[in-house]
């Protein structure tokens, strides 16, 4: 990792308001911590591979659960009485459900996605990361407004499970 791309997480987490972040890769593990009164920390536990002009994330996996019961129902209520799954955010960085400004969204409420299904896009370190489905189901809602910042395992999409 270059010293501008750490300046840059460094300076993506502050704008964040994380508190903590940890990223490991094949190559080597950063954990960034910051404390109320001192600047942030970074620790690097594995030395850091030579540079790389540019190198291609492989598409993230999000991970996948069912809402946790208590606290207020979805905002849209299914007609079934099937439990609803998240397709969660499996990075930090900004989510956008299309390609570009002018294509339409990968996924729209009601459709159906099948697994291994671009459901959107996660811009992290000026990545692209394409965000696959690891279920088969409809969508029945989006929760999170295009071109916003998200956290990881941030809930992006509720699915209904097909039958």
């Amino acid at each position: 990792m270059k010293a501008k791309e750490l300046r840059d997480l460094i300076d993506f987490i502050a704008q964040s308001g994380l508190a903590e972040v940890n990223i490991e890769t094949e190559e080597f593990k950063i954990s960034v911590k910051r404390h109320s009164e001192a600047p942030a920390v970074v620790q690097s536990s594995v030395p850091v591979p030579p540079p790389v002009v540019q190198q291609q994330v492989p598409a993230a996996t999000p991970a996948v659960q069912e809402p946790q019961s208590g606290g207020e129902a979805p905002a849209a209520e299914p007609k079934s009485n099937k439990k609803l799954l998240e397709i969660k955010s499996p990075m930090i960085g900004t989510f956008y459900r299309a390609p570009n400004p002018d294509a339409e969204p990968f996924v729209k409420v009601g459709d159906v996605v099948k697994k291994g299904q671009v459901v959107c896009i996660i811009e992290a370190m000026k990545l692209f990361n394409e965000i696959e489905s690891e279920v088969e189901g409809r969508i029945v809602e989006v929760l999170v407004e295009n071109a916003t910042p998200v956290e990881y395992d941030q809930p992006l999409f509720l699915v209904e499970p097909l039958s």
